[in-house]
C-alpha cells in the first residue's frame, strides 16, 4: 500500500452545513481567506469612556445572558481593530472582511461583529512558561463573561466561540509567534428580536 492515500467521499448536505464543511476543508488545506473589505475603515476609534452608573441589578444581568447562533445581518464597516489601553481606542490592523476566518461556524460571515480574544505571551515574562495558556485562557473566560453581561444590558445576542482557524486568524492579523488565538466571541441583534 503507498504511504499516502487519498479517499473521496460524496455528501448531501444542506447549504448552511455546506458553508461549514466547505470552511473546515479550506482550513485544514491553510486556504482559509478574508473576503475583500466593504465600506470604509477608519485608521483609529476613539472609545467612550467606561459607563459604571445605572444599568440593572448584577443578578437581573446574569439572568439575561444567553447565547445565540442566529444574528441579524447589520453591516459593519470592514476591518480588524486592536485594542489599545493606553488610548482606550481600536487601532486598524487589517482592512479586510475577516469574519470568515473567525471560525468555522456558519453563521460568522454574517453576524455583524466578532471579537477575538489573543493573549500575548511575551508579556507574561512573571508567568512560567507552563503556565502561561491557562492564565491566558482564564482571563479569555473573563473577558467573554465581560461580553455576555454587556450584550444583556444592551439587548444583544452574543455567543462564545472557540472553533477557530488559529492560524489563519493570526495571518490575516499580523499576529506574532508569541500570541496566541484563544477565542471569538460573536455579537449581534438575534434574529429572534428582528422578527418582533
Amino acid at each position: 500500500m503507498p504511504p499516502c492515500t487519498a479517499t473521496l467521499v460524496a455528501l448531501s448536505v444542506a447549504p448552511a452545513a455546506m458553508s461549514i464543511l466547505t470552511k473546515l476543508v479550506l482550513g485544514a488545506m491553510g486556504q482559509l481567506r478574508p473576503r475583500p473589505a466593504f465600506g470604509g475603515a477608519a485608521a483609529s476609534i476613539a472609545l467612550p469612556a467606561a459607563e459604571t452608573r445605572g444599568g440593572l441589578p448584577l443578578m437581573e444581568e446574569l439572568a439575561k445572558r444567553r447565547s445565540a447562533r442566529e444574528f441579524a445581518p447589520d453591516a459593519l464597516p470592514s476591518g480588524a481593530y486592536r485594542y489599545d489601553a493606553a488610548a482606550h481606542g481600536l487601532s486598524l490592523v487589517a482592512t479586510s472582511d475577516l469574519r470568515r476566518v473567525t471560525g468555522y461556524q456558519d453563521f460568522v460571515d454574517e453576524a455583524p461583529l466578532d471579537l477575538v480574544s489573543a493573549a500575548d505571551h511575551a508579556r507574561m515574562g512573571l508567568v512560567p512558561v507552563g503556565q502561561r495558556a491557562s492564565y491566558a485562557s482564564a482571563a479569555a473566560g473573563a473577558i467573554a463573561q465581560n461580553v455576555y453581561l454587556f450584550a444583556a444590558s444592551s439587548g444583544l445576542a452574543t455567543v462564545i466561540r472557540a472553533w477557530i482557524d488559529r492560524a489563519a486568524m493570526a495571518g490575516a492579523t499580523g499576529l506574532t509567534r508569541d500570541q496566541q488565538v484563544l477565542s471569538s466571541p460573536t455579537v449581534g441583534y438575534s434574529m429572534a428580536r428582528e422578527a418582533q
